[in-house]
């Protein structure tokens, strides 16, 4: 497995995540004003599920999850990673970042 594919992986979906927290979940961010910390609570948690699934993906080269016919993701944490998709998706449209997009969906 190429270790700089999943490391990419894993930073692409780290900029998807951030940026669905930033627009949806501003007030529980607070909390964690002046630490390390960039995201609340239950993205990082996302982060960290969606981590572990990428590193430990079997499959070489990876296609996206959509085209996946293993779905290592449980039912609701794959329709939370669904939702920040859907939401970081347009956000990077509408600022022009289709170099994201495209490696994500195709």
């Amino acid at each position: 497995m190429d270790r700089s594919a999943v490391d990419k992986d894993i930073e692409i979906l780290a900029q998807f995540i951030k940026i669905y927290c930033d627009a949806k979940h501003k007030e529980a961010q607070v909390a964690h004003r002046g630490s390390a910390k960039e995201l609340c609570t239950e993205c990082a948690e996302l982060l960290s599920y969606s981590t572990k699934r990428r590193e430990s993906c079997p499959l070489d080269s990876k296609p996206s999850c959509k085209n996946c016919h293993i779905h290592c993701y449980e039912p609701s944490m794959r329709d939370r990673i669904r939702e920040v998709m859907r939401h970081s998706g347009m956000h990077l449209i509408k600022r022009g970042r289709l170099d994201l997009l495209l490696h994500y969906f195709l």
